[in-house]
């Protein structure tokens, strides 16, 4: 069937209501193509020059997105694509396949303008259709946006809490190992027939170095310089086991706390058993502190995690301390920091008020511009993240300040622009900066932006209260 017919455009719904002269006009100005399955319908890039009416089969249209080939979306029977009225389109976004043997109605763009002049009805059903699709394409970019966030924060949150269950894993097996000594070693302590004295002095001694809270911080040559004393007086005392220096070193040992441990011990020779009973209880000790640490950052990040997607509250405004969500931003995204080599400056007005905001939506903001801030140092292979609150009379001022290349004056109108990205193909949609506004606005803020090379600010503002 190579020709259209009235019924045909009468029975998809957006064109039910045109007159039945426009729908003949439309006919007359257009044709029929066919595509058998497989086949390309368009290429990425094509000029969009055509209004594309599927009137049997079906395409999809695919693109990159993330680094990766995507289907975007499918046009069905009764779909209708490509150029519309008043749209900006210029090129196709990614290539269209027929999926299913397909036979098409195709009019040229210079006679849908000639429509807006003369077919009223017939230009509106098109600018409906126009709407709709800006609409569903928008809401799927919206989602990939907010996908592409998770997919980033999910590896980073994965990366940071790898670190302490590694370490709680290492510190359990070296745990166990320490106690798989514990009764050879009670065998030979027993052995020793010392007076119950001199055991309470070695483990008064024991215990006041292992709970001490003051011990100084050495430098890599200062602990070297007394690791080295005490391998010299365990040698003087034909001790061979010179890995105990470490470990005493490391709880604040000296050489004097030897000499007391070898008056208490009956016969010198014995020493080597009390030394290793003391290591081997200095290292169960070390694994424990190890362990309780790595697991307060696991709750830690926990934490930061439920108060950054605000899990336990409602999407209300409420007063809240606009640091704490920041702080939890830069938690989330702690691993890029160190990835990228970015110093952080924080210059935080603690006695800011708190205000009435949506404390999800703004952690929104503070990941996009922090996010945004961090790829523009990545060229750089470092540099410094500097953060700035203050109250500016009856509204909370938010600097976020990065030392990349900066943004080309040219485009400085354009970054807030939905889809629009100065990012590399693949490395964002260009919605994070057009979600930062549509949230701010909702505050009854504003965002601005100053950048030259090597300084760009983000300014956010919004009022303390929602009044």
């Amino acid at each position: 069937m190579n020709e259209v017919t009235l019924e045909e455009l009468k029975a998809i719904p957006v064109l039910s209501e045109v007159p039945d002269e426009q729908l003949q006009w439309f006919m007359d100005a257009g044709e029929i193509v066919t595509f058998e399955e497989g086949e390309r319908v368009f290429e990425f890039g094509d000029p969009v020059s055509m209004t594309t009416v599927i009137l049997e089969g079906r395409i999809r249209i695919c693109a990159v997105q993330g680094g990766k080939l995507r289907e975007i979306a499918v046009i069905r029977e009764q779909g209708i694509t490509g150029y519309l009225p008043f749209s900006r389109a210029k090129k196709t976004p990614g290539f269209g396949e027929c999926v299913k043997k397909c036979r098409i109605f195709r009019v040229p763009s210079e006679k849908i303008k000639e429509a807006t002049q003369l077919h009223y009805e017939l230009t509106e059903a098109l600018v409906h259709t126009m709407t709709s699709r800006i609409r569903d394409f928008t809401s799927l970019q919206q989602q990939n946006e907010k996908m592409f966030a998770l997919g980033k924060l999910s590896a980073g949150l994965a990366h940071e809490l790898n670190n302490p269950a590694a370490a709680i894993s290492r510190g359990a097996s070296s745990l166990n190992a320490q106690i798989q000594n514990l009764p050879a070693m009670f065998k030979a302590i027993v052995s020793l027939n010392m007076t119950p004295e001199k055991v309470d002095t070695i483990n008064e001694l024991l215990v006041t170095r292992a709970n001490q809270t003051d011990r100084p911080v050495l430098s890599m040559m200062d602990k070297a310089d007394r690791e080295d004393d005490l391998a010299d007086w365990l040698m003087d005392h034909e001790i061979k086991k010179l890995e105990f220096a470490e470990n005493l070193v490391d709880f604040d040992f000296k050489p004097e706390d030897l000499d007391h441990m070898n008056a208490c011990t009956p016969v010198s020779q014995q020493l080597e058993i009390v030394l290793a009973w003391v290591n081997n209880y200095l290292l169960a000790t070390k694994m424990i502190a190890d362990i309780k640490e790595s697991s307060q950052r696991v709750s830690q990040l926990v934490t930061s995690v439920k108060n950054f997607t605000h899990m336990d509250r409602d999407s209300d405004k409420q007063l809240l301390d606009i640091h704490t969500g920041i702080r939890n931003t830069l938690t989330m995204l702690d691993y890029k920091l160190k990835k990228g080599n970015i110093k952080l400056a924080e210059n935080f007005d603690l006695n800011l008020p708190q205000v009435k905001a949506m404390a999800g939506e703004l952690n929104q903001v503070w990941t996009n511009v922090i996010d945004n801030a961090i790829d523009a140092m990545e060229v750089n292979n470092g540099g410094t993240l500097e953060i700035k609150t203050r109250q500016d009379r009856q509204f909370v001022e938010i600097t976020i300040k990065d030392d990349g290349p900066g943004i080309p004056e040219e485009m400085q109108s354009q970054i807030f622009d939905p889809f629009f990205t100065t990012k590399d193909m693949g490395k964002g949609t260009g919605l994070g900066l057009d979600v930062v506004t549509r949230i701010i606005r909702q505050h009854n803020g504003t965002v601005k932006v100053h950048s030259v090379p090597g300084n760009t600010e983000f300014v956010i503002c919004f009022p303390i209260n929602d009044d």
